[in-house]
């Protein structure tokens, strides 16, 4: 069984959104610009704001428009999910298993879900609680800001990356409408990895507390992204089995070299990844300044569990974990590209010498 439009009397689409943050907000917005039925399910405060001001949705290509408050339909309740054609769920990666178990007694036993979180093993926890469920799993390549509590803004660009199923037929129609094409994938699990290792800088932008294209056009950022990226694909090799899609136009294994390049060279070989708005900043600085821990056991996490599995270690990418760990719970001041870069450095010596020590 696959996204139809049931009985609603309306013909249109009717799409659960389950987490109603930055990307569940902007994807669900503009599916409800282009007059698709969506129904919000999230936090009180977003309810009032955007029921009394509605939804504006802007991006760098000149998009601007607003989801009027009489056209919003948002609730706290996850019964308002009933009925569904489709439910896109954007809550945090923590969250999923426990979103998945409040979905349970809602939903209809095959209803199709497509999630779009940071990570690479939410797929596997949706099916685990709902084997009867359509899970499928997606990647949003493109980064969301928020502008005041009701104005959503894409910073950068990207298509929406989904794993392809003759199900998503009809979603697929009006996501095109909505603005939002989607790249249907049959590897979606090779996207994933591929967008997990761009998301590396996530936590080294948090911690930096600069937006992401001033801390990018920094060369020492740059290479602690690149020691990051390099440890991770180095894990990836050992494991074997997962072979990161190409997401860029250089392939994942020459990422590390370009990040490493003198900033004029990088800023001339390298303008698609400066193409971000000045006030983009990565979800993890977002979430620290909003009092959240973030999502890096997820993201640099999954690489140290892996290194873990593949009786290795990931000192660079353990090391991140831990310092976002502590800027969380100690609020830390931010570092230095510098700074980090030598602490980083001092990581990976540490792990070699103890290696060769043996």
């Amino acid at each position: 069984m696959g996204v139809d439009r049931k009985g609603n009397g309306t013909g249109k689409l009717r799409v659960g959104i389950f987490g109603a943050g930055a990307v569940g907000g902007y994807v669900g917005g503009c599916l409800a610009a282009a007059d698709a039925d969506v129904r919000f399910v999230g936090r009180a405060d977003k309810e009032k704001a955007w029921k009394e001001g509605g939804l504006r949705l802007t991006d760098i290509d000149g998009r601007d428009e607003t989801v009027p408050p009489q056209a919003i339909r948002f609730s706290t309740d996850i019964a308002s999910l009933r009925h569904c054609d489709l439910v896109v769920l954007s809550v945090k990666s923590a969250q999923t298993e426990e979103a998945a178990r409040s979905l349970q007694p809602v939903l209809s036993p095959q209803v199709t879900i497509l999630s779009l979180q940071n990570g690479v093993r939410n797929g596997g926890i949706l099916k685990a609680v709902l084997p009867e469920a359509r899970i499928l799993r997606g990647m949003v390549p493109f980064n969301i800001v928020w502008r005041g509590s009701n104005h959503l803004h894409r910073a950068t660009e990207g298509l929406l990356a989904v794993e392809d199923d003759p199900g998503l037929d009809i979603a697929a129609r009006s996501f095109l409408d909505a603005g939002l094409p989607l790249d249907r994938r049959t590897n979606i699990e090779a996207v994933q990895w591929a967008k997990l290792l761009l998301n590396l800088n996530n936590a080294i932008n948090a911690l930096s507390g600069l937006p992401l294209r001033k801390q990018l056009e920094d060369r020492n950022y740059r290479r602690c992204l690149a020691m990051a990226q390099q440890e991770a694909l180095a894990v990836l090799k050992i494991a074997g089995h997962i072979r990161p899609a190409r997401l860029m136009p250089l392939p994942a294994s020459w990422m590390p070299a370009l990040l490493r390049l003198p900033d004029p060279l990088f800023r001339l070989l390298a303008g698609r990844m400066l193409k971000i708005d000045a006030t983009a900043r990565s979800s993890m600085a977002d979430d620290l300044a909003a009092g959240r821990m973030p999502e890096v056991d997820w993201i640099n996490g999954e690489i140290v569990s892996l290194a873990i599995r593949t009786k290795g270690r990931a000192p660079v990418n353990e090391r991140l974990c831990g310092l976002v760990h502590q800027a969380f719970t100690e609020k830390t001041s931010p570092w230095s590209g510098i700074a980090l870069l030598d602490d980083l450095r001092s990581r990976a010596r540490a792990r070699a010498e103890q290696h060769l020590a043996g």
